[in-house]
């Protein structure tokens, strides 16, 4: 199962956040890496908190036997493609749009490969794991080897993360 995760807090040339997000799937299939399920879109707040807006968060499935690195270099295309700019000195900055590859049929590398795999922080994130959970129910961190819900329900109380049905974040 190749499994990434999809934000955005800003506006785009193609809308809203929910709209670019869905800009960003259509142009991964078009590049050969089709979404075979998608999680609902929730709303987050920043992690680690700031004064950023809001997220719309989701994970999706690709139907794809491309390898880790393909599949992140064309994560990394769209992202570009749709505006964003990678900052080596900016963590964690607002963005039209961040394609985050979280687990490559369960592969492990080490935390200085590249791409590290599973993602370093989806097992800290409750925007990755709610979403997660809902796509997935069987899946396992393969390092941990725990569920998304398990890993969820782990997670301290102060990270904010709801089924977005409202569509409140698409302006």
């Amino acid at each position: 199962m190749v499994v990434i995760g999809l934000g955005a807090n800003l506006p785009s040339a193609h809308g809203g956040p929910r709209d670019t997000l869905m800009v960003a799937l259509d142009r991964l299939a078009r590049r050969g890496l089709p979404v075979g399920a998608r999680s609902r879109w929730y709303r987050s707040a920043p992690v680690p908190p700031s004064g950023q807006p809001w997220f719309v968060n989701g994970v999706a499935q690709l139907d794809t036997a491309w390898p880790a690195g393909e599949v992140l270099r064309a994560l990394h295309a769209v992202e570009a493609e749709l505006g964003r700019v990678r900052s080596d000195t900016e963590r964690w900055p607002p963005r039209a749009v961040d394609l985050d590859l979280l687990d490559h049929d369960g592969a492990v590398t080490a935390e200085d490969d590249w791409p590290c795999l599973p993602h370093p922080r989806l097992h800290e994130r409750a925007f990755v794991l709610a979403p997660l959970a809902e796509l997935a129910p069987e899946w396992r961190h393969p390092v941990g080897g725990g569920t998304a819900a398990e890993l969820l329900a782990c997670l301290p109380g102060d990270q904010i993360c709801e089924p977005d049905e409202a569509g409140a974040l698409d302006a």
